[in-house]
């Protein structure tokens, strides 16, 4: 006994390094985003990991009409090679270890990166840092994809390649199960999604005709990971050992991998933003807590780099402070604790081991079943997958509404103090409404001062070599030297790949947990008092590609009775103004969580009036501040939602009850809402 009690006890000399400490950040400008790295980095984080606004991540450059009320707005915008140079000013590249958070415009991004530096002195062999460069799980959740899925996996294998052979340190590839989870993913959909989108990725590069087979060990061993922890502690510390041995084995089993070191599975982890709650903020503290210790407690399947949300990212931007709060979060137990003296704390485990076999076993299963259709991209391409996880997060939503699923202080306990940390004007981050126009008048200035003519020739040459299949990445980087902005990359990309809109996941065939009768007879007496069923077009205008509400929404709406028009993410105001005046909408709900709201919905507006649509009702969801709240509703918005607005049988109400004030000015008011006002 007393052997083994030795062999456990705490040796500070053999004190394991700590994982590395990033906060997820970039907001506005380049100026603006380098001020709060520095900053961060003097706090003692330990990486970067960048936050691009959605233009730069679906390369449209500032002044592109599909960019108006998106630049700066959900991270930082960077048009050409200036503004890289600004965003890592007074950074060394050659001592950083950057993760940029960037998937169909990644290419152009890291050669941005290279670019400067290369201009700072550091030889690129050296540089250490991820680019996500997962555009599968684009199609599933996230939505930032461009081009269709061969040429975008073309895109990536370049990456993987050029990287491979020239920029040895840096992880090319991170596959991201995060947003999978966002979406609805259950563990096993997201342990066998993930895997899956590695199988093709590697499928890809080994199959390229002009592969070095001998490099594959070091292409496989580059690849990385960035997965999501949930609240269901325990099974996400099981989620993440089976992660690991499955990976394991599937280098062995499947590519022959014989270096265990290669082998590893590295991965680094934000842990969940989908349970961040409106409603009692300041408990988010604690969810992210716990969330962290399920990555963190079990050293056999320990994250290699952590990113923690703030506790009001339910709300809008945190500050700088709300960063602050996390990042000693992760500092307090690395450096406080006797975690990192220990091996791993989990190991002879009969719980523990069981649930990580049983969670084997069903993601082997899927994995199988995946391949069975042809792989993550054709399963992707036939709305397979889409499909499997919107149905899971109408499961988890109907869980929440029926109160199997607590959450505390939304469907349990919901009486409680009033936050103090919320008081007061400044409890969240705003972007101002002029880093749109001021980034425009920058890239106008950017493109009077260069080289024409180099920039001409660079674009020839990067449509070459898209047209003949060389790597992409060369080419990017000359054209990054070159002065080229991220629309003009994009565009000429565009014109070689074309575009791409996936599957919604909302189709007749997509089961939901159903709807509440009572929703389902009020939809029913509006249609008779219309003589025709009622119609909905959900929209989603802008660049935002987080198109989980609108998919729940539409589900539900069908559920409960509503014609429902729902054509996918990035659509043009004018485009759903077109639609909902071909359908003849009785209301037209937006769906907007980049904070881009204001500008997007009064564009909305003033097409409907010009569209003689100015009697059918709009309604707005996403991240809305209170006085964000008033501005919408001086517009003319008859409803807005944000997160706390959980139930959504009561929204579909609250959509009818819309529809009938518009009624009523016509022919008096229902006796389906007075009843109804008793139901609710």
């Amino acid at each position: 006994m007393a052997a083994s009690v030795a062999e456990t006890k705490s040796d500070k000399s053999s004190r394991d390094k700590p994982w590395i400490i990033r906060t997820y950040a970039g907001h506005s400008t380049a100026a603006e985003s380098n001020k709060l790295y520095r900053g961060n980095l003097a706090k003692g984080q330990t990486g970067l990991s960048v936050a691009f606004d959605l233009p730069t991540q679906t390369g449209y450059d500032p002044d592109h009409e599909l960019s108006r009320g998106e630049v700066g707005k959900v991270g930082v915008s960077i048009a050409h090679l200036g503004d890289m140079r600004t965003l890592f000013q007074d950074i060394p590249l050659a001592q950083m270890n950057t993760s940029m958070t960037i998937n169909a415009t990644a290419p152009w991004l890291l050669a941005l990166y290279l670019a400067v530096a290369e201009e700072q002195g550091a030889p690129i062999a050296a540089l250490q840092g991820t680019t996500q460069n997962d555009i599968i799980k684009e199609y599933l959740s996230r939505g930032t994809y461009v081009f269709p899925p061969a040429p975008s996996l073309r895109l990536t294998k370049d990456v993987i390649l050029f990287t491979t052979k020239n920029v040895p340190k840096w992880n090319p590839m991170n596959v991201c199960s995060y947003h999978l989870q966002e979406a609805g993913a259950t563990p096993v959909q997201e342990l066998s999604y993930a895997l899956a989108i590695a199988i093709a990725v590697l499928d890809t590069v080994r199959d390229d005709p002009d592969f070095d087979a001998a490099s594959f060990p070091e292409v496989f061993g580059r690849i990385s990971f960035f997965v999501n922890a949930g609240l269901r502690f325990v099974t996400e510390i099981c989620k993440m050992r089976a992660f690991s041995e499955l990976w394991d084995e599937i280098a062995r089993e499947r590519y022959g991998i014989d270096d265990p070191k290669k082998r590893i599975f590295r991965y680094g982890v934000q842990v969940n933003s989908l349970g961040l709650t409106e409603q009692q903020p300041e408990n988010n503290v604690h969810r992210i807590l716990i969330e962290m210790l399920a990555v963190t407690l079990s050293k056999r399947a320990r994250a290699r780099a952590v990113q923690l949300p703030a506790w009001n990212e339910a709300l809008g931007l945190p500050r700088p402070w709300d960063q602050q709060w996390s990042m000693r979060m992760q500092q307090i137990l690395a450096f406080e604790t006797d975690l990192l003296e220990y091996d791993d704390i989990f190991d002879g485990s009969h719980v523990i081991e069981a649930k990580v076999e049983a969670l084997k076993v069903e993601t082997r299963a899927e994995l199988e079943r995946i391949g069975g259709i042809g792989g993550a991209v054709a399963a992707v391409e036939t709305g397979a997958l889409k499909r499997a996880l919107v149905e899971s997060n109408a499961r988890r939503i109907s869980a929440i509404e029926a109160g199997e699923q607590i959450v505390v202080g939304v469907n349990k306990w919901q009486q409680g103090e009033p936050s103090p940390l919320t008081a007061g004007e400044g409890a969240i981050f705003s972007v101002s409404e002029t880093v749109e126009m001021e980034a425009q008048n920058r890239i106008r200035e950017w493109r009077g001062r260069r080289d024409e003519n180099a920039v001409g020739q660079a674009l020839d040459a990067l449509e070459q070599a898209a047209r003949s299949g060389a790597n992409i990445m060369p080419p990017s980087i000359e054209a990054a030297k070159a002065g080229v902005t991220t629309g003009e990359w994009g565009a000429r990309l565009r014109a070689v790949f074309g575009e791409y809109r996936a599957p919604t996941g909302v189709t007749v065939e997509t089961i939901s947990s159903g709807a509440a009768e009572e929703a389902k007879l009020l939809i029913a007496d509006l249609g008779e008092r219309l003589g025709e069923t009622p119609k909905l077009v959900v929209g989603k205008p802008g660049l935002d590609g987080h198109s989980n509400g609108a998919e729940q929404i539409a589900l539900r709406a069908r559920d409960v009775g509503f014609d429902v028009t729902y054509d996918g993410i990035r659509q043009t105001p004018a485009e759903i103004v077109a639609k909902a005046k071909e359908t003849g909408a009785h209301v037209v709900g937006l769906s907007i969580l980049s904070g881009s709201h204001v500008p997007l919905v009064r564009e909305v507006r003033a097409k409907m009036r010009e569209a003689g649509l100015d009697h059918v009702p709009v309604v707005v969801g996403g991240i809305i501040s209170p006085e964000d709240e008033l501005v919408l509703k001086n517009m003319g918005v008859r409803a807005v939602y944000t997160p706390k607005d959980y139930a959504i049988d009561q929204i579909m109400v609250g959509l009818a009850k819309v529809v009938e004030k518009g009624l009523e000015r016509r022919d008096g008011p229902s006796e389906s809402l007075r009843a109804e006002a008793q139901v609710y």
